[in-house]
């Protein structure tokens, strides 16, 4: 791992934003802040800018609309912007294809980083969490939201029933091998 996070670290103009997305429950939060910690970069955790009456909403299990999620994902785009410099990686579910098309449209293109596993085990891990908002009931809500990023969208596919630190090494070898492509 350590030669590919050289790699990456020299290339860190190339490596900009990335998007390390998934639904509640599949470890955006703790790759993100690794992958942030391997490659010196900065941290951008897309939970702390919900509103309040998201996140009321989504302690009681209702799912967000659209409408919902536009001025927060316009907030999360700020905040990247506001990180740049040095690699930043950010932590957003970004469901849908808009959603993502519209952090691209406010940030610049990035490489994606999808987490991925069964309902079962991400119905375990939700089920198991403890203070966080998001609550298993949601999970549901948000597979139905759901669109997988497509192969033009520049995604590398995480499988969550890899260790963290096994998810990461793929993660930085998946973005070196899209640095060094040029894409």
């Amino acid at each position: 791992m350590t030669d590919v996070v050289q790699s990456l670290r020299t290339q860190r103009a190339q490596v900009g934003h990335t998007l390390v997305m998934g639904v509640a429950g599949t470890g955006k939060s703790a790759i993100a802040s690794r992958l942030a910690a391997a490659l010196g970069g900065i941290f951008i955790e897309a939970d702390v800018y919900h509103s309040r009456d998201n996140v009321e909403r989504m302690r009681q299990g209702i799912g967000l609309t659209d409408d919902d999620r536009w001025p927060w994902l316009a907030t999360v785009a700020e905040a990247a912007l506001g990180a740049e410099g040095r690699p930043v990686i950010i932590a957003c579910s970004a469901l849908k294809r808009s959603y993502r098309d519209f952090l691209r449209a406010k940030i610049g293109a990035f490489p994606i980083l999808y987490l991925t596993g069964s309902p079962e085990l991400i119905g375990e891990r939700l089920a198991h969490r403890q203070n966080h908002f998001a609550c298993a009931s949601l999970l549901e809500s948000q597979l139905q939201t759901l669109e997988t990023p497509a192969e033009d969208e520049g995604v590398v596919h995480l499988d969550i029933r890899l260790p963290p630190d096994d998810i990461v090494a793929v993660a930085l070898a998946g973005l070196d091998s899209r640095v060094s492509a040029g894409g």
